[in-house]
């Protein structure tokens, strides 16, 4: 298991072709996944993995879809703004393990004039010095509007800034798009959000954040077995 300090010093992610994205799931509509409605886009492989991770089937890249970037990035940005959302959330997985796929798709949503937030483990210092030589992750970084950076350390939980999992994480505006919902969360605090969605298959998907413990009272008071199979895909 890592450390917390190799968790905070890490050398630069590995560059990955950008032709195709490993990705997991996309959703074109949630109000769990940062300000506003917004569509969300979980992406498949981490190199970061904090213990305690919320997304730890996510991390592998065996398993994730495998598809053309430039026509993802196309239906993505399309289904996001036909459900009326006002941008995505890039999450993971880890996105800037693949910062030159999903540089594509959050070029393509800021061509329709919709935002982009990206979860990151890594920090936004590491991130902006490895941007002086990876010209990918610039590009990623340069598209996001709103990126909460650092690792989750599950010692420091963090209860009162909405979709961040511990207290060393930032959430920090790169764009004029959402400074005002940060000074807002930085002066008030604010509230995070969970959405339960049950299939006609009966398959269960929990998008946001809640710990487990509040999760499980959750699904209780919904009649869900705790041993039921759902799939857990949250916030950081």
């Amino acid at each position: 298991m890592r450390s917390v300090a190799d968790l905070l010093d890490r050398p630069v992610p590995e560059r990955r072709s950008g032709e195709t994205l490993r990705w997991s799931r996309f959703l074109a509509s949630t109000t769990a996944e940062g300000p506003g409605v917004r569509s969300a886009l979980w992406s498949q492989g981490c190199s970061v993995h904090c213990p305690g991770c919320f997304n730890p089937h996510l991390w592998a890249a065996a398993g994730a879809r495998l598809d053309d970037t430039a026509a993802l990035a196309e239906r993505f940005a399309a289904e996001t703004e036909a459900a009326g959302a006002e941008g995505v959330t890039l999450l993971g997985g880890e996105p800037f393990d693949q910062a030159e796929a999903l540089a594509v798709v959050a070029e393509a949503m800021a061509a329709r004039g919709l935002t982009v937030m990206t979860f990151s483990g890594y920090t936004l210092d590491a991130l902006t010095g490895w941007a002086a030589e990876r010209d990918d992750i610039a590009r990623l970084l340069a598209a996001t509007d709103l990126l909460v950076d650092g690792p989750y350390l599950r010692d420091r939980p963090d209860a009162i800034r909405p979709w961040l999992g511990s207290t060393n994480q930032g959430i920090r505006a790169l764009s004029p798009a959402y400074a005002d919902v940060v000074a807002r969360i930085d002066a008030d605090g604010g509230r995070d959000r969970v959405e339960i969605r049950i299939d006609r298959d009966g398959r269960i998907d929990v998008n946001g954040w809640a710990d487990d413990a509040a999760l499980a009272i959750l699904l209780d008071d919904l009649g869900v077995r705790a041993d039921a199979p759902f799939r857990k895909e949250k916030n950081r």
